[in-house]
Protein backbone atom coordinates (compact mmCIF):
# COMPACT_ATOMS: atom_id res chain seq x y z
CA UNK A 1 0.00 0.00 0.00
CA UNK A 2 2.15 2.82 -1.35
CA UNK A 3 -0.41 5.58 -1.75
CA UNK A 4 -3.44 7.08 -0.01
CA UNK A 5 -5.96 5.46 -2.35
CA UNK A 6 -4.64 1.95 -1.69
CA UNK A 7 -4.69 2.52 2.06
CA UNK A 8 -8.22 3.97 1.99
CA UNK A 9 -9.47 1.11 -0.20
CA UNK A 10 -8.29 -1.37 2.41
CA UNK A 11 -9.30 0.60 5.51
CA UNK A 12 -12.78 1.83 4.52
CA UNK A 13 -14.29 -1.71 4.63
CA UNK A 14 -12.27 -2.49 7.77
CA UNK A 15 -13.74 0.49 9.62
CA UNK A 16 -17.29 0.32 8.26
CA UNK A 17 -17.88 -3.35 7.48
CA UNK A 18 -19.03 -2.39 3.98
CA UNK A 19 -17.30 -3.08 0.65
CA UNK A 20 -16.14 0.05 -1.18
CA UNK A 21 -18.41 -0.62 -4.16
CA UNK A 22 -21.45 -0.92 -1.89
CA UNK A 23 -21.27 2.76 -0.91
CA UNK A 24 -23.44 5.11 -2.94
CA UNK A 25 -22.47 8.21 -4.89
CA UNK A 26 -23.95 10.36 -2.13
CA UNK A 27 -23.31 9.86 1.56
CA UNK A 28 -24.82 11.07 4.82
CA UNK A 29 -22.44 11.32 7.77
CA UNK A 30 -23.64 11.37 11.36
CA UNK A 31 -22.54 10.87 14.96
CA UNK A 32 -25.64 8.98 15.96
CA UNK A 33 -26.34 5.27 15.74
CA UNK A 34 -30.08 5.89 15.98
CA UNK A 35 -29.88 7.81 12.67
CA UNK A 36 -28.34 4.74 11.02
CA UNK A 37 -30.96 2.48 12.58
CA UNK A 38 -33.81 4.76 11.49
CA UNK A 39 -32.36 4.92 7.96
CA UNK A 40 -32.13 1.13 7.80
CA UNK A 41 -35.69 0.74 9.06
CA UNK A 42 -37.10 3.23 6.56
CA UNK A 43 -35.56 1.43 3.61
CA UNK A 44 -35.57 -2.16 4.92
CA UNK A 45 -31.80 -2.23 4.51
CA UNK A 46 -29.11 -4.05 6.48
CA UNK A 47 -26.72 -2.25 8.79
CA UNK A 48 -23.09 -3.16 8.14
CA UNK A 49 -20.19 -2.97 10.55
CA UNK A 50 -22.04 -3.25 13.84
CA UNK A 51 -19.35 -3.60 16.49
CA UNK A 52 -16.81 -1.84 14.26
CA UNK A 53 -15.74 1.79 14.63
CA UNK A 54 -18.13 3.10 11.96
CA UNK A 55 -21.43 1.37 11.19
CA UNK A 56 -22.99 2.02 7.78
CA UNK A 57 -25.96 1.30 5.57
CA UNK A 58 -26.90 1.79 1.89
CA UNK A 59 -30.44 1.85 0.51
CA UNK A 60 -31.69 0.64 -2.87
CA UNK A 61 -31.48 4.16 -4.29
CA UNK A 62 -27.71 4.19 -3.69
CA UNK A 63 -27.66 6.58 -0.74
CA UNK A 64 -25.38 5.60 2.13
CA UNK A 65 -25.17 6.68 5.76
CA UNK A 66 -22.17 6.31 8.09
CA UNK A 67 -21.92 6.84 11.84
CA UNK A 68 -18.27 7.89 12.10
CA UNK A 69 -18.30 8.65 15.83
CA UNK A 70 -17.51 11.88 17.63
CA UNK A 71 -14.75 14.45 17.21
CA UNK A 72 -12.48 16.01 14.62
CA UNK A 73 -10.00 13.08 14.31
CA UNK A 74 -12.84 10.71 13.43
CA UNK A 75 -14.27 13.27 11.01
CA UNK A 76 -10.91 13.55 9.26
CA UNK A 77 -10.54 9.77 9.17
CA UNK A 78 -13.83 9.16 7.36
CA UNK A 79 -13.26 12.03 4.93
CA UNK A 80 -9.84 10.56 4.12
CA UNK A 81 -11.16 7.01 3.76
CA UNK A 82 -13.91 8.12 1.40
CA UNK A 83 -11.32 8.85 -1.29
CA UNK A 84 -11.56 5.11 -1.96
CA UNK A 85 -15.16 5.65 -3.14
CA UNK A 86 -14.81 9.23 -4.43
CA UNK A 87 -18.44 10.19 -3.68
CA UNK A 88 -20.20 12.97 -5.56
CA UNK A 89 -21.34 14.60 -2.33
CA UNK A 90 -21.26 14.22 1.46
CA UNK A 91 -23.67 15.82 3.94
CA UNK A 92 -23.02 15.81 7.68
CA UNK A 93 -26.10 15.59 9.90
CA UNK A 94 -24.90 16.66 13.34
CA UNK A 95 -25.97 18.53 16.43
CA UNK A 96 -24.50 21.75 17.76
CA UNK A 97 -24.74 24.11 20.68
CA UNK A 98 -26.41 27.43 19.93
CA UNK A 99 -24.43 30.55 20.78
CA UNK A 100 -27.00 33.22 19.90
CA UNK A 101 -30.35 34.22 21.34
CA UNK A 102 -31.77 33.51 17.88
CA UNK A 103 -30.41 29.93 17.98
CA UNK A 104 -33.22 28.19 19.77
CA UNK A 105 -33.24 24.48 20.53
CA UNK A 106 -34.67 22.61 17.56
CA UNK A 107 -33.47 25.17 14.98
CA UNK A 108 -31.64 23.94 11.90
CA UNK A 109 -28.37 25.65 10.95
CA UNK A 110 -26.85 25.53 7.47
CA UNK A 111 -23.30 26.80 8.11
CA UNK A 112 -21.75 29.25 5.66
CA UNK A 113 -18.30 28.55 7.15
CA UNK A 114 -16.56 27.14 10.21
CA UNK A 115 -13.83 28.49 12.48
CA UNK A 116 -10.95 26.03 12.73
CA UNK A 117 -10.58 25.52 16.48
CA UNK A 118 -10.34 21.75 15.92
CA UNK A 119 -6.58 21.43 15.48
CA UNK A 120 -6.93 18.41 13.21
CA UNK A 121 -7.48 20.52 10.09
CA UNK A 122 -4.05 22.12 10.54
CA UNK A 123 -2.52 18.92 9.18
CA UNK A 124 -4.21 19.57 5.82
CA UNK A 125 -4.01 23.31 5.08
CA UNK A 126 -2.42 26.40 6.63
CA UNK A 127 -4.51 28.24 9.22
CA UNK A 128 -5.45 31.04 6.80
CA UNK A 129 -7.38 28.64 4.52
CA UNK A 130 -11.10 28.99 5.36
CA UNK A 131 -13.29 25.98 6.15
CA UNK A 132 -16.15 26.24 3.68
CA UNK A 133 -18.94 23.98 2.42
CA UNK A 134 -19.66 23.35 -1.25
CA UNK A 135 -22.06 26.12 -2.21
CA UNK A 136 -24.13 24.19 -4.75
CA UNK A 137 -24.69 21.34 -2.32
CA UNK A 138 -25.82 23.74 0.40
CA UNK A 139 -28.05 25.59 -2.06
CA UNK A 140 -29.88 22.34 -2.79
CA UNK A 141 -30.19 21.43 0.89
CA UNK A 142 -31.61 24.91 1.51
CA UNK A 143 -34.27 24.29 -1.14
CA UNK A 144 -35.28 21.04 0.56
CA UNK A 145 -35.57 22.75 3.94
CA UNK A 146 -37.90 25.33 2.41
CA UNK A 147 -39.93 22.56 0.72
CA UNK A 148 -40.35 20.98 4.16
CA UNK A 149 -41.80 24.34 5.32
CA UNK A 150 -39.13 24.54 8.01
CA UNK A 151 -37.15 27.60 9.05
CA UNK A 152 -33.37 27.56 9.33
CA UNK A 153 -30.46 29.81 10.25
CA UNK A 154 -27.17 30.48 8.52
CA UNK A 155 -23.94 31.60 10.11
CA UNK A 156 -20.47 30.53 11.15
CA UNK A 157 -19.87 27.47 13.33
CA UNK A 158 -16.99 27.29 15.80
CA UNK A 159 -15.45 23.80 15.71
CA UNK A 160 -13.48 22.78 18.78
CA UNK A 161 -11.58 19.67 19.82
CA UNK A 162 -12.48 20.40 23.46
CA UNK A 163 -15.11 18.60 25.46
CA UNK A 164 -16.49 19.69 28.86
CA UNK A 165 -15.71 23.36 28.25
CA UNK A 166 -19.10 24.71 29.32
CA UNK A 167 -17.81 25.74 32.76
CA UNK A 168 -14.84 27.70 31.32
CA UNK A 169 -15.74 31.40 31.39
CA UNK A 170 -12.61 32.43 29.47
CA UNK A 171 -13.51 30.03 26.66
CA UNK A 172 -17.10 31.31 26.66
CA UNK A 173 -15.81 34.88 26.34
CA UNK A 174 -13.67 33.76 23.42
CA UNK A 175 -16.68 32.20 21.71
CA UNK A 176 -18.66 35.44 22.04
CA UNK A 177 -15.87 37.40 20.35
CA UNK A 178 -15.93 35.05 17.33
CA UNK A 179 -19.62 35.96 16.66
CA UNK A 180 -20.22 32.30 15.77
CA UNK A 181 -23.83 31.13 15.71
CA UNK A 182 -23.05 27.65 17.06
CA UNK A 183 -20.35 25.30 18.31
CA UNK A 184 -19.60 21.70 17.37
CA UNK A 185 -16.68 19.26 17.10
CA UNK A 186 -16.63 18.22 13.42
CA UNK A 187 -17.85 20.75 10.84
CA UNK A 188 -14.57 22.61 10.15
CA UNK A 189 -12.73 19.31 9.85
CA UNK A 190 -15.23 17.90 7.37
CA UNK A 191 -15.09 21.08 5.30
CA UNK A 192 -11.28 21.27 5.26
CA UNK A 193 -10.57 17.57 4.64
CA UNK A 194 -13.32 17.51 2.02
CA UNK A 195 -11.60 20.43 0.30
CA UNK A 196 -8.25 18.67 0.57
CA UNK A 197 -9.64 15.45 -0.96
CA UNK A 198 -11.79 17.26 -3.54
CA UNK A 199 -15.06 15.92 -2.11
CA UNK A 200 -18.18 18.10 -2.27
CA UNK A 201 -19.36 18.51 1.33
CA UNK A 202 -21.91 20.22 3.51
CA UNK A 203 -23.47 20.16 6.96
CA UNK A 204 -26.98 20.49 8.34
CA UNK A 205 -26.93 20.97 12.10
CA UNK A 206 -29.67 20.62 14.70
CA UNK A 207 -29.37 22.93 17.71
CA UNK A 208 -29.51 20.60 20.70
CA UNK A 209 -28.65 23.00 23.54
CA UNK A 210 -27.69 26.60 24.33
CA UNK A 211 -24.55 26.15 26.47
CA UNK A 212 -23.76 29.83 27.06
CA UNK A 213 -25.77 29.66 30.30
CA UNK A 214 -25.54 26.97 33.02
CA UNK A 215 -29.21 26.04 32.61
CA UNK A 216 -28.73 25.66 28.85
CA UNK A 217 -26.01 22.97 29.03
CA UNK A 218 -27.06 19.69 27.45
CA UNK A 219 -28.02 16.82 29.75
CA UNK A 220 -28.90 13.21 29.03
CA UNK A 221 -32.60 13.94 29.45
CA UNK A 222 -32.62 17.16 27.42
CA UNK A 223 -30.76 15.48 24.56
CA UNK A 224 -33.25 12.62 24.59
CA UNK A 225 -36.09 15.13 24.28
CA UNK A 226 -34.42 16.92 21.35
CA UNK A 227 -33.83 13.63 19.56
CA UNK A 228 -37.43 12.53 20.04
CA UNK A 229 -38.90 15.81 18.78
CA UNK A 230 -36.64 16.81 15.88
CA UNK A 231 -34.31 14.01 14.72
CA UNK A 232 -36.83 12.46 12.29
CA UNK A 233 -37.22 15.74 10.43
CA UNK A 234 -33.45 16.32 10.48
CA UNK A 235 -32.78 12.92 8.93
CA UNK A 236 -35.69 13.24 6.48
CA UNK A 237 -34.38 16.50 5.02
CA UNK A 238 -30.90 14.99 4.66
CA UNK A 239 -32.25 11.91 2.89
CA UNK A 240 -34.41 13.93 0.48
CA UNK A 241 -31.61 16.37 -0.31
CA UNK A 242 -28.98 13.75 -1.05
CA UNK A 243 -31.41 11.52 -2.97
CA UNK A 244 -32.80 14.24 -5.22
CA UNK A 245 -29.58 16.15 -5.85
CA UNK A 246 -28.37 13.49 -8.30
CA UNK A 247 -31.61 13.82 -10.28
CA UNK A 248 -32.23 17.54 -10.30
CA UNK A 249 -29.36 19.32 -8.59
CA UNK A 250 -26.68 21.33 -10.33
CA UNK A 251 -23.47 19.48 -11.06
CA UNK A 252 -20.90 20.14 -8.34
CA UNK A 253 -17.39 20.92 -9.59
CA UNK A 254 -14.22 21.05 -7.55
CA UNK A 255 -11.54 23.27 -9.07
CA UNK A 256 -7.88 22.58 -8.52
CA UNK A 257 -5.47 25.41 -7.91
Amino acid sequence: MENKYEIAKDWLPRYTGMAVDDFGDYILLTNFQNYVEEFAERFTADIQGEGRPMSSCTNDAGLSIINFGIGSPNAATIMDLLVARNPKGVLFLGKCGGLKDSSEIGNLILPIAAIRGDGTSNDYFPAEVPALPSFKLHKFVSDKIVEAKTDYRTGVIYTTNRRVWEHDKLFLDKLKKTTAIGIDMEVATIFIVGHYNEIARGALLLVSDVPVTPEGVKTRESDKAVTKKWSDQHLDIGIKAMTDIDKSGEKIKHFRY
